[in-house]
């Protein structure tokens, strides 16, 4: 009682030492900790279990008390980190207004202006709850009114839905238009790199502003393959690296939990005329929602070379399969069905490493098979690394030469310029 509470959030850099410094050792204090997802794991777990010790000892030790502020899962992430802390901490979650509460929120102001919105329903029904977008879009319609202020005569405004919402849209545009275009144009540009445009159209139409890509890929079937390619590696070093993204985008790899921490952030989403951010983006329409921008076949004696390709193209932000990155996946099932998919639709190219132990061995035959069809559309890049010659692949095919000595550390920058840049290259021209 009396004490002050000390409002702290990652976002301050100020802020983190004293974040760590907490302690059962820090006295009778209040710590406010705001943002508590955008913590790292270690410093969550030291928190989330410095919570439980406070809550089990007596309140005349002396501890510090923790009030842990964050987006829709911070309770369940809590409990994920110190199992059974549910039962000795106190969980609340700020709920949105209900339609009686807006009602009278609106009721109230309408009362002072003195005048009488239509179809309030209406407002209750976008805003879903939210105050802050209430409060904006009934200033939007008194506005469009030309009411601003308390009027002699009582006015009903009439108002259109479809116009009042697209000049709130219109109104958040220079906020959220420059970081909206960043994430979805992603780390690298290319008229084909729109995954992420694809996963924040996702959802945008969903209920929540905070979903698990998980379960949005699987409910989306015609995006899975945008969503699926960013969410476990590429989504979160672009979140990382583009500060404008990161001060509005949240992202768990690994509970996949991606959120957009602004509500009206959401509200903007969820009214954007996304054809027209696609092309303002500079993104091509595509019929196909391909999982992959390349699936690696290479045979098991050119492994080195492979992963150092791979590498090397995630660095440019291209998507890539790589099979040793997705056997836990696949675990329990059979590589030929996935491999049918993969190289034979579900990958906009394929990069072929081709010399005589791709001729000879059983799994990179049997993934030329699925690819071979490919060939003459001009989607499989053919890096010849000796002069074997392939049935299906004819030689007047313009290809990679790479001659291999097994020496990838002594050749990383030829390898860059000889092949991973050609493949970036076309990727650039598709």
């Amino acid at each position: 009682p009396g004490t002050s509470p000390q409002v702290l959030t990652p976002r301050e850099p100020g802020h983190a030492e004293i974040i760590n410094n907490i302690s059962d050792k820090s006295g009778n204090k209040v710590y406010v900790i705001d943002d508590f997802h955008r913590l790292n794991n270690k410093v969550k777990e030291r928190i989330a279990d410095l919570a439980k010790v406070v809550a089990e000892r007596d309140e005349r030790d002396n501890l510090p008390k923790l009030i842990i502020v964050g987006i829709n899962n911070v309770g369940s992430d809590l409990i994920q980190l110190v199992p059974d802390i549910a039962k000795r901490i106190g969980i609340h979650r700020i709920q949105p207004g209900t339609e009686s509460e807006i009602n009278r929120i609106i009721s109230e102001g309408s009362s002072k202006l003195n005048i009488e919105i239509g179809t309030p329903e209406r407002i209750f029904e976008e805003c879903r709850g939210d105050y802050w977008l209430t409060q904006q879009l009934c200033k939007m319609i008194c506005t469009s009114q030309k009411v601003d202020k308390t009027v002699s005569e009582e006015k009903e405004l009439i108002w259109d839905f479809a116009t009042v919402v697209k000049q709130v849209v219109s109104s958040l545009e220079h906020n959220y238009d420059p970081p909206v275009r960043t994430f979805c144009r992603g780390r690298r540009f290319r008229p084909t790199n729109d995954p992420y445009y694809k996963l924040l159209r996702a959802v945008s139409k969903e209920r929540s502003s905070s979903v698990d890509l998980n379960e949005l890929a699987n409910a989306n079937p015609e995006v899975k393959g945008s969503i699926t390619n960013v969410k476990d590696h590429r989504l979160s070093i672009l979140i990382d690296e583009k500060p404008e993204c990161s001060r509005l985008f949240y992202y768990d790899k690994q509970t996949k939990n991606f959120a957009l921490e602004d509500p009206a952030l959401f509200f903007y989403l969820r009214n954007l005329d996304w054809n027209e951010l696609r092309e303002r983006c500079g993104f091509r329409e595509a019929e196909i929602d391909y999982e992959f921008d390349v699936a690696l076949s290479f045979a098991g004696e050119n492994r080195e070379l492979a992963e150092f390709i791979s590498d090397q193209l995630k660095e440019l932000d291209i998507s890539v399969f790589y099979d040793r990155n997705y056997e836990d996946n696949l675990l329990g099932g059979p590589w030929s069905s996935y491999f049918k998919e993969i190289f034979g639709k579900t990958s906009r190219l394929v990069v072929v490493l081709l010399d005589a132990h791709h001729n000879e061995k059983v799994w990179p035959t049997f993934e030329r098979d699925c690819f071979l069809p490919r060939v003459k559309s001009g989607e499989v890049i053919p890096v010849f690394l000796d002069d074997t010659l392939f049935v299906g692949i004819p030689t007047d095919i313009v290809a990679i030469q790479y001659k291999n000595n097994g020496k990838v550390a002594e050749n990383k920058d030829k390898i860059i310029d000889d092949v991973v840049l050609r493949i970036a290259a076309k990727l650039d021209s598709m």
